[in-house]
């Protein structure tokens, strides 16, 4: 590639080993790949480096996983572009929204621990908070705060986010955030709202909401380079920097702090070998860490997400939920488990499938729109 050189390759199962294994009913059971699917993902992987070089996307990490390891890994580019440092498996770049899946996660553990139910609501547990213009939000629970099914305005307060307002400043204007529908009855999605989830967790375990994903997530899935906040990013010499297009060229710009005070929803800094991890245990490769039964609860669709985002505009989309901090889809008769991210200078997308034992997660350290396409080039790959 003549702009994005690929500067490193992790193979833990080569293309022709996967083929083989589907191949043969034996290896087939001891690596539980299916048949079904198609596990040759070359076309895939050119398309996106083909994809990335044509846009000239500064850097770039891809991983295509299962629940036994790594399937491939390879990263592109340089971390900064004023800067001669490539992109590596350890570069750290921020995840953006795909935080709401370790918030909705957190808070699941939070809660198969019994200090609250699914059920509990928030006004019982901040009487001193006020949350939309009408008396119907007071019935908001810890699973429509996760959910995004507040039945409050959608993107409430991002614009102040935007504006580098930050979170506890914009608390202060919940009791003005307008009521749609009743709790439960419509998906809003939220970034402010959303992470009163750190509050939940904090007043509950009397600890900060960095420390129990450090010991609740990280630290038993060896997500070591992981981190919560900016403070992390900005001193990681490993961090990448962020990238947006400025008349027809990519260049460095700045990082807005507001998004960092959302930690649930935004505030996750995480290199791609991190994410691997997260991916792979999400696909069940950790039950001592998040069972299997755990695991098929936080997916379960919550609420139908029928209207809104890129995810819309694919062709394979039958139907749309919002989960426990997940987006799952219906494509093309299989059922994915999605998330993105995007913040300034950053874009992020990981999927997987369940049924398919397999899983991606790509990172931009630049507001690329290749990102829409990724997911469902992927799964036209897996299924054709």
């Amino acid at each position: 590639m003549a702009r994005l050189k690929a500067n490193s390759i992790i193979v833990c199962f080569s293309l022709l080993v996967l083929t083989a294994a589907i191949n043969s009913d034996i290896n087939a059971d001891e690596t539980s790949f299916n048949s079904d699917f198609n596990y040759d993902f070359r076309e895939f992987i050119h398309w996106v480096r083909t994809e990335a070089d044509q846009k000239g996307v500064p850097g770039a990490a891809l991983a295509i996983v299962s629940r036994e390891g790594i399937m491939y890994l390879q990263t592109w580019g340089k971390k900064d572009l004023n800067e001669e440092y490539p992109v590596t498996s350890d570069s750290v770049f921020r995840i953006a929204s795909m935080s709401k899946t370790f918030a909705g996660t957190a808070l699941a553990l939070m809660i198969d621990n019994n200090p609250h139910s699914w059920d509990t609501k928030v006004s019982d547990l901040f009487p001193q908070i006020r949350i939309g213009n009408k008396s119907t939000s007071e019935e908001i629970t810890l699973k429509h705060l996760v959910s995004h099914s507040t039945g409050l305005m959608p993107h409430s307060y991002s614009n102040m986010l935007d504006d580098g307002v930050a979170y506890e400043r914009i608390k202060e204007k919940f009791h003005q955030i307008p009521t749609v529908c009743s709790p439960g009855e419509c998906y809003g999605y939220q970034n402010v709202v959303f992470s009163l989830i750190a509050d939940v967790i904090e007043k509950t375990i009397s600890a900060s909401y960095e420390g129990y994903l450090e010991e609740e997530i990280f630290k038993p899935l060896g997500m070591v380079s992981t981190s919560i906040g900016m403070d992390p990013y900005l001193n990681d010499h490993n961090s990448v920097s962020p990238h947006r297009l400025v008349r027809g060229s990519w260049r460095t710009t700045t990082t807005n702090p507001a998004y960092y005070s959302v930690a649930p929803a935004s505030g996750i800094n995480a290199s791609i070998f991190d994410m691997t991890m997260w991916v792979r245990a999400n696909l069940g490769a950790f039950p001592e860490v998040l069972p299997i039964e755990f695991l098929n609860s936080i997916h379960e669709p919550v609420v139908s997400t029928p209207y809104g985002s890129y995810f819309n505009r694919w062709d394979g989309l039958q139907k749309a939920y919002y989960a426990i901090g997940w987006r799952v889809f219906d494509y093309k008769d299989i059922r994915a488990i999605h998330h993105g991210g995007g913040v300034r200078g950053f874009r992020s997308e990981m999927v997987f499938v369940p049924g398919a034992n397999i899983g991606m997660v790509l990172l931009f350290n630049a507001e690329s729109n290749l990102a829409n396409d990724v997911v469902p080039v992927f799964l036209d790959n897996l299924i054709r």
